[in-house]
């Protein structure tokens, strides 16, 4: 059990561990019952809500089990006054010190799809090389970023840029709470620079767009019929190679209720690009399910906007000056390469602060 609330100058978050190890000890003693996996789809569920559960807990004993151990050095540093101790403690209060607030950001993901892994879709906006480029860069940067974190990231689908860059990517970033960290990157970002393509060097401002869904377990977070499945092959227009653009290894895949379309054409056999393209569909009706629920919840608060073309969240000015701005949050940052080099926690940070208590 988790509450996080706001007053003027501080975020509180309360983690009751005792209630989350009760319901660890519960939910283990339902994992027991002969008739469990009968019902898989919830057998996975409470699997995936164990799991979550164990490390959260986990986690936060960690930290107590340093703390102690901190207290040891703390004493003996004071009876031998040794100064070699006294660095010792002063690094481990730093590592302790940003572990703890790295968990006090993860009691504010309790979204309902927040524990779930992350598929992003850049999409490069008017003014061709330009934002074809900078949508490389973006996509490079939360490579990054998933590095920097002990997560797992991969290229699901590219479109390449005609020139340099790409128009399109869709990436795959596995690992704990991907999604509830990420989501806060929905929307326009725009950049502002010198342009190498242009022999004058003159000032640019590009723009792309950042989708953020989470990555859906079929037959665990929805169910699609086949018969809702419209499966049709093409050939690869991309650089794939010469086998890809002769046979039509390529996949498109349509959500006939909805409408939703899935592609790709990078990966290297028919087999493999319909098993990307429906990764992707199954993120994007879910997604779509997803805002639906949110919108009748918004309802009652007014109007919500909704992450588009129309309305920029960042700002990367590298020319005149260097600044990355969140329009939303205020937060900024003057280390424009680091933010590009994935260097993103503090803007994750302020926009999921931003939000406590709008839930």
């Amino acid at each position: 059990m988790r509450h996080c609330f706001v007053d003027s100058q501080t975020l509180w978050c309360v983690f009751d561990i005792p209630t989350e190890e009760a319901q660890i000890a519960e939910l283990e003693q339902r994992t027991t019952d002969p008739d469990f996996w009968k019902d898989q789809r919830a057998a996975r569920s409470l699997m995936r809500t164990l799991t979550a559960k164990k490390s959260l807990v986990e986690s936060w004993n960690g930290m107590e089990r340093e703390v102690r151990e901190m207290i040891d050095m703390i004493e003996l540093a004071l009876t031998e006054e040794d100064s070699s101790v006294q660095e010792d403690i002063a690094d481990a209060t730093r590592r302790l010190w940003s572990r703890f607030e790295k968990q006090e950001t993860r009691l504010m993901l309790s979204g309902d799809y927040d524990d779930h892994n992350a598929l992003l879709a850049l999409h490069a906006g008017a003014g061709g090389t330009e934002s074809q480029d900078w949508a490389s860069i973006l996509l490079r940067m939360y490579i990054r970023w998933a590095e920097r974190q002990g997560y797992e990231a991969e290229v699901l689908d590219v479109s390449e840029g005609d020139e340099a860059g790409v128009k399109s990517a869709y990436l795959d970033i596995r690992g704990d709470h991907a999604y509830g960290y990420l989501r806060g990157e929905m929307g326009v970002h725009r950049l502002v620079r010198l342009s190498p393509f242009d022999a004058d060097h003159a000032r640019n401002t590009s723009f792309a767009l950042v989708e953020v869904m989470p990555e859906a377990e079929a037959q665990l977070d929805l169910e699609i019929p086949a018969d809702d499945l419209r499966v049709d092959t093409f050939r690869s227009s991309g650089p794939g190679g010469q086998h890809m653009q002769k046979s039509s290894s390529a996949v498109r895949i349509t959500h006939i209720p909805t409408g939703i379309v899935a592609a790709c054409q990078s990966q290297r056999s028919q087999h493999q690009n319909k098993e990307v393209a429906m990764r992707i569909l199954y993120s994007r009706v879910l997604e779509v399910q997803r805002k639906e629920a949110e919108q009748a919840r918004a309802k009652l608060k007014g109007e919500r906007i909704e992450a588009g073309w129309g309305n920029q969240i960042r700002s990367y000015v590298l020319h005149p000056y260097k600044l990355v701005k969140d329009h939303r949050t205020g937060y900024e940052s003057s280390a424009a390469e680091a933010v590009l080099d994935g260097t993103l926690d503090e803007f994750i940070d302020s926009y999921l602060r931003s939000k406590v208590g709008e839930a």
